[in-house]
Order: structure tokens, then C-alpha cells, then sequence
């Protein structure tokens, strides 16, 4: 059995946990984080597009290189790269870490394709239970995830599960 984490900002905390709690020991773990491609991607796209016309193509004295994406894809590997690193220490027992960038939702699902458990945590509205509390990437992959799934919350919701009147 291998199990893939998603490791998101501000809910990795409780895929751990919850990894922990439900996954023997021994099972292998993959720790996943997906930078997202369009934020670097739109300002590669505006300097090359506005920014960059008419400027010349040295390197300034800061060593990036005059396009911004280039300065925030780096920024966003040494992210990922220490909240891979808390996983882990969260975690406390080997694993193996995987960064990549791309589109979040097709990279988890892609990550989660051989494995036998994704384990992942709602990140949309957590004021209540329902479909809004799992953002768009979230609801994509727990619905095309070809392995089961263990979704969590990050904090108990702060209402009933069942609006009143429901039966």
C-alpha cells in the first residue's frame, strides 16, 4: 500500500494527522506539493508581453535575471520545499517528497494514480459542511482520483452538519 499526502498551505497539518492515525507505519508515503504553473506563468507572460519591451537583457545585480516569473518560480520551489520539509518532521518516519508545478488538480491526481489512498483536506468555506468546502482543485481531485480517498478537515466545522430542517 503506498499513500499520497497532499500537502497544502494551511491544511497539511491534518492530512499528517490524520495519515498518522488511519495508515499503518510501514506503509510508504509520498509527501506532494504542486506549486501552481499560473502564477509564474502570468508574469513571465506580462514581462515578456509589457514589461520587457525596451529593456535591455542584461542581468540585474541581483542575480534573477530581469523576468519576474523566474524570481517567483524559485521563490515558490524554496516554499514548497520547507513545507515539504515540516511534513515530514510532522510526519516523523521515512517518506519520500515530491515537488512539482503545474495545474494543482491534474498534478495531485496524477501523483495519486498508482497509489492505493490520497489523503487530502477541505480548503473551501469551513464555516459549514457541503459542497463549498472543497475549493475547485479539491472537488476535481476527489472526484478523478482513481484510488480512494481520505478527506479531512482542518478544524471541526462551526455549524451543525445538517441545516435545520433537514432530515
Amino acid at each position: 500500500m503506498a499513500v499520497v499526502v497532499w500537502v497544502a498551505e494551511g491544511t497539511w497539518q491534518a492530512c499528517i494527522d490524520a495519515m498518522r492515525m488511519y495508515v499503518p507505519a510501514r506503509t510508504p508515503v509520498v509527501l506532494l506539493h504542486v506549486s501552481p504553473e499560473d502564477v509564474a506563468g502570468a508574469a513571465h507572460g506580462a514581462f515578456a508581453g509589457l514589461m520587457g519591451r525596451g529593456h535591455p537583457r542584461s542581468s540585474p545585480p541581483d542575480g534573477w535575471g530581469s523576468d519576474p516569473g523566474t524570481r517567483m518560480e524559485a521563490l515558490a520551489d524554496a516554499a514548497g520545499r520547507r513545507l515539504l520539509d515540516a511534513a515530514a518532521e510532522r510526519l516523523g518516519r521515512p517518506c519520500t517528497r515530491v515537488e512539482c508545478a503545474g495545474r494543482v488538480e491534474h498534478e495531485v491526481v496524477t501523483a495519486a494514480a498508482g497509489a492505493d489512498l490520497l489523503v487530502l483536506a477541505r480548503d473551501g468555506d469551513r464555516t459549514r459542511p457541503g459542497p463549498r468546502s472543497l475549493a475547485p482543485a479539491t472537488r476535481f481531485a476527489v472526484d478523478h482520483a482513481a484510488c480512494p480517498v481520505l478527506l479531512v478537515w482542518p478544524a471541526p466545522p462551526q455549524a451543525p452538519a445538517l441545516p435545520p430542517g433537514a432530515h
